[in-house]
């Protein structure tokens, strides 16, 4: 049986917005968990097997918990976010199935990836059908407009994707450039993650387009702050291995920050590097202190807060409440994450 996430009242950080909102929704929680087990059910055994796998390996459902928030701010009393929800979730876990095998990593929230254990087929099929799965709840929930949502974002992952694979090892890719793929690739499913919970209540389109800009930027500092921490974070932390992205050639906002303030001896360095990927056992330490020296971690930082108050102001039509006070307070603690 899939082992679920559960509020361990014993490891609860004080007042962490997480587990306080995980506090308050665990029983609609709990019936996400009940869906993502029967729809994982599979007379083939390795489905179930491999997404138990990636589906317990320690995530806190952020983006499920993000749509049974939304719907309570938008005080919808009805159950349909509860099978949207773990359609969110399946969204997810089939993208991380899907990366991992790309990226060719090891370990996913510290553990083992499942394209490690199983290999790559397994993983990218498995994944699939989880998206497959994913459309079917899309379906019998019944609304076209959820539907059109939904689907639309896993396009626009999967585009997203193709878009990171031609700027990786590519030193020419902008800022822009590189915000659009994060926009694609993770904020998209945040931001939908959102929506569909105004979508359900059936708020008027000027709550849910909030609802969609607080996933969206929500989303968009949530990766920067990711793309800091491969390059400050314990590997214990990072829940992967820290330098993943450099070790991949991955073009993130500190390497197109530290590259453009850099001399040509430094530009170099990340042209033998990230381009031609040739990397010795003491490069990433180098990379730390060109970045440090550019302070270009700490500017990714600002950039992620940055989009962190437009997160917040988002909320600001929205009746102050115990959710939307949660909500807020969970920007601020997904841009900690650094500290």
């Amino acid at each position: 049986m899939t082992k679920i996430y559960r509020l361990d009242p014993n490891r609860v950080e004080e007042n962490n917005p997480l587990d306080i909102l995980a506090e308050i929704i665990e029983p609609e929680i709990n019936l996400v968990n009940q869906i993502i087990l029967k729809e994982t059910e599979n007379r083939v055994s390795l489905i179930p097997k491999l997404a138990s796998h990636i589906i317990s390996s320690g995530g806190k459902r952020l983006r499920p918990m993000l749509t049974i928030a939304s719907a309570k701010l938008c005080q919808y009393s009805g159950n349909r976010h509860i099978r949207l929800a773990a359609c969110v979730e399946f969204i997810h876990t089939a993208t991380l199935l899907h990366d991992d095998v790309v990226d060719s990593s090891n370990l996913r929230r510290g553990v083992k990836s499942a394209n490690t254990v199983w290999g790559n087929e397994s993983s990218i099929l498995v994944g699939d059908y989880l998206f497959s799965r994913a459309f079917q709840l899309m379906v019998s929930d019944g609304s076209i407009k959820v539907l059109k949502v939904l689907s639309d974002t896993s396009a626009i992952i999967a585009q997203g994707e193709v878009h990171q694979l031609l700027t990786k090892n590519d030193l020419d890719t902008s800022e822009d450039t590189y915000l659009d793929v994060v926009e694609a690739k993770t904020a998209a499913l945040f931001s939908a993650a959102c929506k569909v919970g105004g979508i359900v209540a059936d708020r008027k389109i000027t709550d849910q387009n909030s609802l969609e800009s607080y996933g969206k930027n929500l989303g968009i500092a949530f990766q920067l702050i990711d793309d800091a921490l491969d390059y400050s974070a314990t590997s214990s932390k990072l829940g992967k291995s820290r330098g993943d992205d450099f070790k991949e050639g991955k073009i993130t906002i500190p390497v197109i920050l530290a590259y453009r303030r850099g001399d040509s001896e430094e530009r170099s360095f990340w042209q033998k590097t990230l381009v031609s990927c040739k990397q010795n056992q003491n490069d990433f330490d180098h990379a730390v202190m060109l970045m440090n020296k550019h302070n270009s971690i700490r500017d990714t930082i600002k950039r992620a807060k940055h989009y962190g108050d437009k997160a917040k102001d988002a909320l600001a039509i929205f009746p102050n409440d115990r959710i939307k006070e949660i909500l807020i307070n969970l920007v601020d603690y997904c841009i900690k994450r650094d500290k």
